[in-house]
């Protein structure tokens, strides 16, 4: 459950609120029923590990070439496969 930010207008207290997605934001102060603000603040989401850029993707499967030693014709897609599925790579 994603984790909200509101700044009062009156107050001028900062405070954070878990709240669904779907949920409507919060119009009043928790503290003096002020009028609040919704900030956008800093995300502290990361990408991390192997498969995140086109130079991750593991190697072709054996018996078959990049391209070096292309086997695939212009045109073609080659499946590159990564952590959570597959991935199509025109040439």
């Amino acid at each position: 459950m994603p984790i909200y930010e509101y700044r009062c207008v009156d107050c001028g207290k900062i405070f954070e609120v878990f709240q669904k997605i779907t949920e409507e934001p919060l119009n009043t102060c928790r503290f003096c029923n002020g009028k609040v603000q919704k900030l956008i603040s800093q995300c502290s989401f990361h990408l991390k590990g192997t498969g995140w850029y086109a130079t991750d993707y593991k190697k072709p499967v054996s018996g078959e070439s990049d391209k070096s030693g292309s086997k695939w014709k212009e045109g073609e897609s080659k499946e590159f496969k990564s952590g959570e599925g597959n991935k199509e790579k025109t040439v």
